[in-house]
């Protein structure tokens, strides 16, 4: 809506997926006063140093990735753009098979498939799915940024459960606290770097004048996408801390196929047969996933009541020797 209404600044559009940082710093506070031994560890925390390579490289990412997703989404319709972004599934499974070891089932090798046919398609769509006022080659950059920004996000999402992992190793919520607000003052500095150097800052008071819903609209329309980018941020990286980044990945995917059509009442976009079909791909490809998910979860919970069964016969036995 931003961009749709009047707005123009990438940076600004990338400014407000980061800098709603600040309103998690009284829950932040909130966790230590009702449990104080959120703060308690198990095992030696890493080293300032090493914490704050993890979050500046981090940071540094996660403010290259969502430039890069506010290029796609001002050169691009937003359905074209949703269904792009399922790929990031695709990505993420890959370099979770090299960083946190993830395991390739013929499930998992289905919804990667059908998710990366679902994003080639769109590239025979060009014609049909650019209703905007940008050329043919602002469309290509939209399109190949997004494609990046997908690819960096699923990286984003292994490193980060592999820093919880292999280096982080605590078992508070004061880690995804800590992940979350760290990672967003530097990437939100950076972004700030970007959007002085690069002079869009001088336009804002113009944009905001010129803005189609008005002055208040204009301010809304930044501060709640700010907040929820938040809400996001916390549910993302809490669901990497408790079972893994590909989960995590797989539940943001489930709400893209909403979105194209969502955006044919709200933005007008076409849903024509390649798009359609795109996005039955990748509903498909994301039900592979959950179904491998289901299948995992059903294997564990067998093990565990197989263990507790070993246990209480073992048990017995020792009893009876008794």
């Amino acid at each position: 809506m931003y961009f749709v209404k009047g707005g123009n600044s990438k940076w600004m559009a990338t400014l407000v997926q980061l800098a709603g940082f600040p309103i998690l710093i009284p829950y932040y506070f909130i966790i230590k006063l009702k449990n104080p031994t959120a703060y308690d560890t198990c095992t030696k925390p890493p080293s300032v140093l090493t914490l704050t390579a993890i979050y500046v490289s981090l940071g540094l990412l996660m403010a290259a990735d969502c430039f890069m997703y506010s290029i796609g989404l001002q050169y691009l319709p937003v359905s074209t753009y949703t269904l792009i972004c399922a790929s990031q599934l695709a990505f993420n499974s890959v370099f979770s098979f090299f960083l946190n070891s993830q395991k390739f089932t013929p499930f998992i090798i289905n919804s990667l498939v059908l998710l990366t046919i679902s994003s080639v398609l769109l590239v025979f769509n060009n014609e049909s799915a650019n209703p905007t006022r940008f050329s043919k080659a602002k469309y290509a950059i939209g399109f190949i940024c997004t494609v990046a920004a997908s690819a960096g996000s699923g990286l984003m999402l292994s490193l980060t459960q592999l820093c919880f992992r292999k280096v982080l190793k605590r078992q508070t919520f004061k880690v995804v606290m800590d992940m979350v607000i760290y990672q967003g003052i530097v990437a939100t500095g950076v972004t700030m770097i970007g959007f002085f150097a690069g002079g869009e800052w001088k336009s804002i008071t113009r944009e905001m004048d010129e803005y189609q819903m008005g002055k208040v609209s204009y301010v809304m329309n930044l501060s709640w996408t700010a907040i929820i980018w938040q809400v996001f941020a916390i549910g993302s990286v809490g669901l990497i801390f408790e079972v893994s980044s590909l989960f995590s990945n797989a539940i943001s995917v489930l709400g893209l196929p909403i979105i194209p059509v969502v955006a044919v009442f709200l933005f007008h976009d076409k849903m024509d047969g390649i798009k359609a079909i795109s996005m039955l791909l990748a509903v498909w490809g994301f039900l592979s996933y959950v179904y491998q998910h289901y299948l995992d979860d059903r294997k564990s919970k067998a093990e565990n009541r197989n263990a507790i069964e070993v246990s209480k016969a073992s048990n017995t036995g020792t009893s009876r020797e008794e």
